[in-house]
């Protein structure tokens, strides 16, 4: 069986006290696990709560580190300092919407909390960003849904001008 392509991988984390060193970055850690057989982790970093902060790196990232893919954790429920999403939508050229609606079917088969969730996915440039829950077994749960499709996503992203039909 053929190698899946060696892609650039960031891992953004957003946590108010993981960001101040009050609590382990568990999420970011499950992710990085889970995604070794799909490329390297190029950039990883915690940050706060902050919209424009999460904007400014993800826009960094994707511009001037041209990372394939990027996956956040954290910052997609309800509460006032949950902005992952705002911030994702500011910078994304278009939605994926299928992918969130994956995530979300599969955690309603958990908890219902899972309706709470407002995480996107999306592209900017050549760029996939993915948020994820700030948990670890969200991560595991949400992270599994969409592992199947993320290497062919990237590849189109990228430009792969191959056949998507399944003869």
């Amino acid at each position: 069986m053929e190698k899946a392509k060696q892609f650039r991988i960031g891992i953004l984390t957003l946590s108010d006290k993981g960001s101040r060193g009050e609590r382990e970055d568990a999420s970011g850690q499950v992710v990085r696990e889970m995604v070794a057989e799909l490329g390297e982790v190029a950039c990883a970093q915690i940050l706060p709560d902050d919209l424009e902060t999460i904007v400014t790196c993800l826009r960094d990232w994707s511009d001037r580190e041209q990372l394939d893919l990027i996956l956040t954790t954290g910052g997609t429920g309800v509460s006032p300092r949950d902005v992952t999403p705002q911030a994702t939508r500011q910078i994304l050229d278009y939605e994926i919407p299928g992918m969130a609606e994956a995530m979300r079917q599969r955690s309603l088969e958990v908890t219902p909390h899972a309706m709470l969730s407002r995480a996107l996915a999306g592209v900017r440039g050549t760029t996939l960003i993915v948020n994820l829950p700030g948990s670890p077994k969200g991560v595991r749960e949400n992270l599994a849904v969409v592992m199947p499709a993320l290497e062919h996503a990237i590849l189109k992203i990228g430009g792969d001008p191959t056949e998507c039909a399944v003869p």
